[in-house]
């Protein structure tokens, strides 16, 4: 039976990159954030108790959910985004178990989930949780780098994810990146043989 460990930390830490590190290991790899878009793309299963809650505001013309609209609605109401969170976290972990099936036969695979320090309900299908961590500094410095936005900007971010010991103390395992690709990849492949002697490969 695979065993399956959450990969997780903040804006900028390079978990998504991590992510990848691991994949190239042959681990098998799930995207939560990946699940998720797809479910609220056109035709995806969510969209009908998304519009049922909250109407044709979120939609345009075309009958496609305005993801901008929706993000403003939930960062400016605390209801509105339990509302929406009820409705895709039930759907995201049904599609991650379905996607998990996929794997029966090896050591261990990683489940890319990017809240999941504010959405324990996604711990229950993990048997360990990963933290990519760096400083607060290296995360602004590393997201202004990739996607202009301001610091004020990244600020109001930080401020709404997780804080960074609360990532950490969930956290079995720890990779620090604050250095660079090369010091990221030397450390996935360290954990990488530490999860094959853990789970069995």
């Amino acid at each position: 039976m695979t065993a399956w460990v959450g990969l997780t930390g903040g804006i900028g830490s390079g978990k998504s990159t991590a992510a990848r590190l691991f994949a190239q290991h042959g681990v098998p790899l799930i995207d939560a954030d990946a699940v998720s878009r797809t479910l609220t793309a056109n035709g995806g299963a969510a969209l009908p108790a998304i519009h049922a809650a909250f109407g044709e505001a979120v939609f345009d013309f075309s009958g496609s959910l305005k993801r901008d609209a929706l993000r403003q609605l939930v960062f400016q109401s605390s209801e509105a985004k339990a509302k929406l969170e009820n409705i895709l976290h039930p759907l995201i972990l049904a599609e991650i178990r379905v996607q998990q099936q996929q794997y029966p036969q090896t050591a261990y695979g990683i489940i890319e989930i990017p809240l999941l320090a504010e959405q324990p309900v996604f711990q229950s299908i993990l048997q360990r949780i990963l933290v990519i961590d760096c400083s607060e500094e290296t995360q602004i410095r590393r997201t202004i780098e990739r996607s202009g936005l301001t610091r004020d900007m990244i600020n109001g971010i930080l401020t709404a994810q997780a804080s960074r010991q609360q990532r950490r103390s969930i956290a079995d395992d720890i990779i620090s990146n604050e250095a660079g690709l090369p010091e990221l990849a030397a450390a996935v492949e360290r954990q990488h043989l530490i999860y094959q002697q853990l789970f069995g490969s």
